[in-house]
């Protein structure tokens, strides 16, 4: 590991004007992932700002509507706190299937946001990756692609986001708050991080503190579940995830929403699909017709392929769950 400064503060203005002074600069949360990647060379800020001290670390009604929860709020403590357990269950269902509990313990909410992806090919500083080094090439496409992206890829770079919780917080149009030196202003979570296109390492255009998540008030959000698939039984990524929820009248589906994780770079929103469900019959033949119209959009490697099955299987089991029709 390269040597680097280290900066702790405790009041929000502090921490901005940290990063100002420290053009190389980077906030430090719980540091989970951020320094791993520091540990492999992946990452080299010059300095480390240690944000972990912010009043930022409660979960409280929003003054707007709904719940605000603070960007330094532990994901065991976001799992367990009785408002989301009850009101938002698909937010506690998807950080209690994501690392082990002591990790838990220490990641903070804003860092889960910020990850990066876990393809080998970035995480490995000896191998060529856009996403790291922009021009050195995408060798996943041609290499170890099985748990990379189906949708929204790039000839640049196949990276997915590992974050369970954003698959869940996208499901809910939640909004990232960011505290720049114009104030802290809301971002739609589906806008917060980009597609990869031609540029896979600009990760998102929005640049700041990350105080909090907000949450809309929803009955729909009660009816939310989170379901992953990995590999092994614990402490993995998952290679396909859903969050959902539905409501139903008459047997017609009224509201419906859908988002996908480990197939793209960001949280799949899958608004075609939705829109495709709302206003028609439940049935599970249109919830998989629905999930094959999402998946026009496909661009599966030999070695991923399999994702569009698992994606749907997921989906339409999920579906016919909530809405009252699995056997």
């Amino acid at each position: 590991m390269r040597s680097f400064g280290y900066v702790s503060v405790s009041e929000p203005d502090a921490a901005l004007a940290a990063l100002a002074a420290h053009p190389q600069a980077e906030f430090l949360g719980g540091g989970t992932n951020l320094v791993d990647l520091m540990k492999l060379g992946v990452r080299r800020p010059g300095v480390l700002i240690d944000v972990s001290r912010l009043p930022f670390d409660r979960i409280e009604p929003d003054p707007a509507g709904g719940v605000r929860i603070g960007g330094a709020v532990r994901n065991s403590d976001l799992a367990a706190d009785p408002l989301i357990r009850q009101a938002y269950p698909a937010v506690a269902q998807a950080v209690l299937s994501g690392a082990s509990g002591q990790l838990r313990n220490l990641a903070t909410v804003a860092g889960n946001l910020m990850q990066r992806t876990r393809c080998p090919y970035f995480m490995d500083a000896s191998k060529p990756c856009n996403k790291r080094e922009p021009g050195s090439g995408c060798p996943a496409r041609a290499g170890e692609h099985h748990n990379l992206a189906i949708l929204g890829a790039s000839a640049a770079c196949i990276a997915t986001s590992p974050s369970d919780l954003a698959v869940a917080l996208a499901a809910l149009d939640a909004e990232v708050l960011l505290l720049t030196e114009a104030g802290e202003t809301a971002v739609p979570i589906s806008q917060f991080r980009r597609l990869p296109g031609a540029a896979p390492d600009r990760e998102t255009d929005y640049h700041g503190l990350i105080t909090g998540i907000r949450l809309p008030d929803s009955l729909l959000a009660q009816r939310m579940q989170y379901r992953k698939v990995r590999e092994r039984a614990s402490y993995a990524f998952a290679i396909g995830s859903v969050a959902a929820a539905a409501t139903v009248a008459d047997g017609v589906i009224t509201d419906c929403r859908i988002a996908w994780g480990a197939v793209a770079a960001v949280p799949w929103r899958a608004r075609q699909a939705e829109q495709y469900l709302i206003g028609h019959p439940a049935e599970p033949d249109r919830f998989r017709a629905a999930v094959e119209l999402e998946l026009l959009a496909a661009d599966p490697l030999p070695g991923n392929a399999y994702k569009t099955t698992l994606i749907s299987n997921l989906t339409v089991d999920l579906l016919s769950r909530l809405t009252g029709l699995a056997a």
